[in-house]
């Protein structure tokens, strides 16, 4: 079968099983995986040695990361000093939506995991507003600033196997400063877009600066009020630090400064954490790392068949006939992302998919990450998880839920997509 058909059939079965069953996405991918490798033509063995390879390169590529990310987010929850770091952004910021949009965007990147950030945050949330419309605004805005961080920051699971992938050795320090206020000025369009369309819904700016936070935090650190909460946050700063060492003292390649200053990280919470929740909190986090561990291991072992199949050469080639090439990444990562509803695995089957393509040759590499995470985040609908975590949590209904979270999340996308064209034509210029 035509491997573009072949595709298309897969991710339609992916799509239909993730709705009517919403069984674990490792089964609905592996099983993804075994279809379009029996419909292009492949052997059953040669198919699961696809599938095992690729549940291969995904784990030794994550497994680390992962794993401190979620250690480090279940051992700051048990001590509670996520209200700490909450309560510390709130000392300098005080509208409260612009709050809960950057602590979900601060959040998502240490922590590897945006759903992750979010349920540690919506018990903050829920105290920080009274008023139930007014709250949920909050909660929409605080996965919203989590799904832009993840998409485009590195190092994000989102992100890591796109710039592994397509970066040609190019500084991932160089890449921030640019990713970094680009997505600030993408979240800050978000906030707009609140204000605006629901005014009677967003406190105005310096309105609602509400002293509750200074009654949630369970620290044991003196004078709440009076200076940073260095404990809670010293996970995040011993990743930092340990950026320069692993780079210019250590001389690690990113692949290995990564792990190591995620380990750094996982490390120092570890440390700080009282034997009372250490235990607690190695084994929540272990059991969290696990289930978004083996979900992406689906992807890479979906995104490997693909490759091996010679969907590239063939499938590529009659995309670039009917699209511009640079709309080729989006529309792809847009159909990955429809079908499945993980911006991660998006990113893993995505760039399993370029990698060797004139596709890579004929745009430069941040526009290109900046393409395929935009595609992203195009559809987050009822394939996603995170829409149905964000309507259990707000109690809203479905058509609610599609204006106040898909609908941004995919004005972001649009947004994202029109910065990745202007970079490639205009600052680049490899067009």
């Amino acid at each position: 079968m035509d491997p573009l058909i072949a595709f298309v059939i897969t991710l339609g079965l992916i799509t239909i099983i993730s709705i009517w069953y919403r069984i674990s996405p490792f089964f609905t991918l592996i099983g993804g995986a075994i279809v379009f490798g029996l419909l292009t033509g492949m052997s059953p063995d040669s198919t699961m040695q696809g599938i095992i390879t690729g549940i291969g390169k995904v784990f030794s590529a994550f497994g680390i990361i992962i794993l401190c990310g979620s250690v480090i987010a279940k051992l700051l929850q048990e001590q509670h000093y996520i209200e700490d770091i909450v309560a510390d952004i709130h000392k300098y910021v005080k509208n409260p939506p612009v709050i809960a949009g950057l602590s979900g965007y601060i959040l998502s990147v240490p922590i590897t995991c945006c759903i992750t950030a979010y349920i540690m945050l919506n018990p903050i949330l829920d105290r920080l507003e009274i008023d139930t419309r007014r709250r949920n605004i909050l909660l929409y805005l605080a996965a919203i600033g989590g799904i832009i961080s993840y998409a485009l920051v590195f190092p994000t699971p989102v992100v890591i196997p796109l710039f592994s992938a397509f970066s040609g050795g190019m500084s991932p320090v160089f890449f921030d400063s640019i990713s970094i206020p680009l997505s600030l000025l993408i979240l800050a369009g978000i906030f707009l877009y609140f204000r605006f369309v629901y005014p009677n819904q967003i406190l105005p700016s310096g309105a609602g600066s509400i002293d509750v936070l200074s009654g949630i935090s369970h620290s044991n650190e003196p004078d709440f009020n009076q200076g940073i909460h260095w404990r809670a946050w010293a996970p995040f700063i011993a990743i930092l630090i340990s950026i320069p060492i692993a780079l210019i003292v250590l001389k690690l390649s990113q692949g290995s400064m990564i792990n190591f200053i995620m380990l750094v990280g996982a490390i120092t919470a570890i440390g700080f954490a009282p034997s009372s929740v250490r235990t607690q909190g190695l084994s929540q986090g272990a059991k969290h790392a696990g289930l978004i561990i083996f979900d992406i291991c689906g992807a890479g072992a979906l995104g490997f068949v693909i490759v091996k199949s010679g969907f590239a050469q063939v499938a590529l080639e009659q995309l670039t006939h009917l699209i511009p090439i640079i709309f080729v990444p989006f529309v792809l990562a847009a159909l990955i992302e429809t079908a499945q509803g993980s911006r991660v695995v998006t990113a893993v089957i995505t760039s399993e998919i370029l990698v060797g393509s004139d596709v890579i040759n004929s745009i430069h590499p941040i526009p290109l990450i900046f393409l395929i995470s935009a595609g992203s985040c195009i559809v987050s609908y009822v394939t996603d998880p995170f829409f149905w975590l964000v309507q259990r949590t707000t109690g809203d209904d479905i058509k609610t839920v599609v204006t106040h979270y898909t609908m941004p999340i995919a004005f972001a996308g649009i947004g994202i997509f029109i910065m990745a064209v202007i970079l490639e034509y205009l600052v680049f210029g490899n067009l």
